[in-house]
């Protein structure tokens, strides 16, 4: 018990510290994000916290050898696969972790997003397909917005305090109301509805 306590407080700790920002929206059209994630039956959240050592645990510094802030590390097998790429922003997967996808500006890595394919959590067990109460139970006081693209009550609920240079967590809930992508990052790519172009 003591652990899951020291680990929520490790997860909420770093988001307490965040400050809000506008989203900035990309070029690319919207379903361009959902593409690069895979749309799929989403899974049921897993229940018990994660070790943090789990390569399967999508944790505020990024995702196995993935991090946030970070260059994509030399000889990983994350790469552009021709989704979206320009000189300004990148996105790129993996075969490793299907349904997963990042963002790369400035040649670091500024957000991580798992996608309906995703069998990647949270260390907490929340998932893609996790419903909004469970994500609540975890992340109470996450700033809600409306959905870009979905209506109500579809939303995004965006740690409190996201800013530049605090890494962060924003999930998007579907109009089920359930998680259909979670993004940790920075902002303001962390906000991006489109992925970039």
């Amino acid at each position: 018990m003591k652990r899951i306590a020291a680990l929520a407080a490790l997860v909420l700790l770093p988001l307490a510290a965040c400050s809000s920002g506008p989203e900035e929206p990309s070029v690319t059209a919207s379903a361009s994000e959902e593409a690069l994630a895979s749309e799929a039956a989403p899974s049921e959240a897993a229940p018990a916290v994660a070790p943090a050592s789990d390569p399967k645990v999508l944790g505020l510094e990024g995702l196995g050898d993935l991090k946030i802030g970070q260059p994509v590390p030399k000889g990983s097998s994350w790469a552009s696969r021709g989704a979206q790429e320009s000189d300004s922003c990148t996105a790129i997967s993996s075969p490793d972790y299907p349904g997963v996808y990042a963002i790369v500006t400035e040649g670091k890595v500024r957000r991580i997003t798992l996608g309906a394919n995703s069998t990647v959590k949270l260390a907490e067990g929340i998932g893609v397909g996790a419903t909004e109460g469970d994500v609540k139970k975890w992340f109470a006081g996450f700033r809600e917005e409306p959905h870009k693209y979905e209506a109500a009550p579809a939303k995004y609920l965006t740690a409190p305090n996201a800013r530049p240079g605090e890494w962060a967590l924003r999930f998007e809930i579907k109009s089920d109301g359930k998680v259909g992508l979670i993004h940790v990052g920075e902002m303001p790519v962390l906000a991006y509805v489109e992925g970039c172009g």
